[in-house]
């Protein structure tokens, strides 16, 4: 059979292989002069290529549709993608949070894996060419796909492919086109939105005057502070920025973000606190003897030459200034209210959500074809027969860590088996 992938990023290369394997004539389209182009700039151009952890576990960080993925996932585990990254030369490392890295830090060598695997099954590969439109065949027992149109013409196949992606990062050809090809033969797309997106606060001030330091093994909350209650926690790495906060743990607290209820109103309102506590190994009472040590240790010094030990040194001006003790208070005057405060805002440096970031800055998509009207055992669509769908363009997402790039290999190998 004749098989037409269109685009050429993880999910679209994985698929134009399983599908050369399977015996057919494949042909990748990809708008850009270059494949894999997201690939390339994943995990800061390192490519996080997925998470050592069970595949239950990659459902369990999907708030986006996981379930749906069940199938998927069995199909082409973490596993496979690590073997295949090995036979084609290419080995690799794990490192903290169970995420799984080439050894050589690039990701031009993960791309280099992929694109020596499509030439060894003979996929052809048609660069500049922009899908218009996707032709259809509309028959008593339903709509079957015949073929596409393209910037450069017709093509006729027997089965298609859509992995062309999400909204964000357009640059790379992530443009959301693929979303209105679904559209035009009848599928629905649910509302698109940036996930594993940096986060904008109401107090600019303070985070630009933070902008760029790196925060490790600190701890998270999201509260919604109308009811009280705590949306998201996690605990890890996160960075200031010169609008507000991003870095691992900001990126998927924004995915989980982005599903709560009525959360545009929240923003509005000033109603999403970001709770970060600076110091999680030790409890409010421990941090209050630490700091007193530190303390009976430099007695005569002032109140601004004290957070030495305790604080990297960016963040003491402005811990200074919440904390209402007077900078150039001695030591030996700062009593155990004003220590005890201290504390507090140690365990609960406060920041209040404003909006996301622009969806161009998001890693991925929240939204896309709606998983209902796709088979989750064979990725083929319910309303085009011989149309199967693979990747961002499905509304599926998770958090970061791999999960992501693991879905599109899973997705990707599963539409590539062409099982009707």
């Amino acid at each position: 059979m004749k098989i037409i992938v269109i685009g050429g990023g993880p999910a679209g290369m994985m698929a134009a292989i399983t599908a050369s394997q399977g015996g057919h004539q494949v042909i990748l389209l990809e708008k850009m002069k270059s494949l894999g182009r997201k690939l390339l700039i994943t995990g800061k151009g390192r490519c996080n290529i997925t998470s050592s952890l069970g595949m239950d576990e990659f459902i369990k960080n999907t708030p986006g549709n996981g379930k749906f993925l069940y199938s998927c996932f069995q199909n082409y585990t973490n596993e496979d993608i690590i073997q295949f990254l090995k036979h084609e030369g290419l080995e690799v490392k794990e490192e903290r949070g169970n995420r799984v890295f080439p050894v050589t830090d690039k990701s031009q060598d993960v791309l280099k894996c992929f694109t020596k695997k499509l030439k060894e099954q003979k996929v052809e590969i048609r660069y500049d060419t922009e899908v218009t439109k996707l032709l259809i065949e509309q028959k008593e027992e339903g709509n079957k796909i015949v073929g596409v149109e393209t910037n450069h013409g017709k093509m006729k196949a027997d089965k298609i492919i859509l992995a062309t992606g999400g909204k964000s990062y357009p640059l790379t050809g992530s443009t959301g086109d693929g979303y209105n090809l679904a559209r035009e033969v009848g599928h629905t797309i649910t509302e698109i939105k940036p996930s594993l997106v940096p986060l904008e606060v109401q107090d600019k001030e303070t985070c630009k005057a933070l902008q760029g330091l790196s925060l490790r093994n600190v701890a998270i909350k999201l509260v919604d502070t109308e009811v009280g209650k705590e949306i998201y926690k996690d605990f890890g790495e996160m960075l200031f920025t010169h609008f507000g906060v991003s870095g691992p743990v900001i990126l998927s607290a924004s995915a989980h973000l982005v599903r709560y209820k009525q959360i545009e109103e929240k923003l509005n309102k000033q109603q999403i606190s970001l709770i970060i506590d600076l110091k999680p190994a030790l409890t409010e009472e421990k941090l209050d003897e630490r700091i007193l040590r530190d303390f009976q240790s430099i007695p005569n010094k002032q109140f601004k030459n004290g957070l030495d030990k305790l604080l990297p040194q960016k963040m003491i001006p402005i811990i200074i200034k919440k904390s209402e003790i007077h900078l150039n208070k001695p030591i030996n005057a700062i009593t155990k209210e004003e220590r005890r405060k201290l504390v507090k805002l140690l365990k609960n440096f406060t920041v209040t959500i404003k909006e996301f970031r622009p969806i161009e800055e998001a890693i991925v998509t929240s939204g896309g074809i709606t998983t209902k009207e796709i088979n989750p055992k064979t990725m083929q669509s319910k309303k085009v027969k011989g149309l199967y769908l693979a990747g961002e363009i499905i509304d599926v997402d998770s958090y970061t860590g791999g999960f992501n790039l693991q879905i599109a290999y899973s997705t990707g190998y599963t539409a590539g088996l062409l099982d009707d």
